[in-house]
């Protein structure tokens, strides 16, 4: 399986099913039954990322048939706590920007709280 099918079967996963999914009801004392998907199957298409009733899941191409910002969607974030434990001047851009919104969440946060306690 390329990297590129595994980060859309992940970031689908992620999301939940979808609203008009049917959900897996469990009866008392019966186990949850949860469709089986054959491996060969898994490998060559997207499982879930079809939108249209009549279409059918997209194929899995190469690696080299996307975009290479395909490739750091699952990338971890530096946290609020280790971005402030950074010396600012050695800090990029875009970890500044997400240190301001961070901040601003929680100062935020913290005036709301401090709100509702009144």
């Amino acid at each position: 399986m390329t990297v590129r099918g595994r980060v859309l079967q992940l970031a689908l996963r992620a999301a939940g099913p979808s609203k008009g999914a049917p959900a897996a009801k469990k009866r008392k004392g019966e186990a949850v039954v949860v469709p089986v998907v054959a491996k060969e199957l898994r490998e060559k298409a997207t499982l879930g990322a079809n939108i249209l009733k009549t279409g059918t899941d997209p194929p899995i191409l190469e690696d080299s048939a996307y975009p290479s910002w395909v490739f750091n969607l699952l990338d971890k974030r530096p946290a609020l706590s280790e971005l402030e434990r950074r010396d600012p001047d050695t800090l990029q851009e875009k970890e500044i920007m997400r240190l301001l919104k961070l901040d601003n969440r929680r100062r935020i946060k913290e005036n709301n709280a401090i709100r509702s306690k009144e």
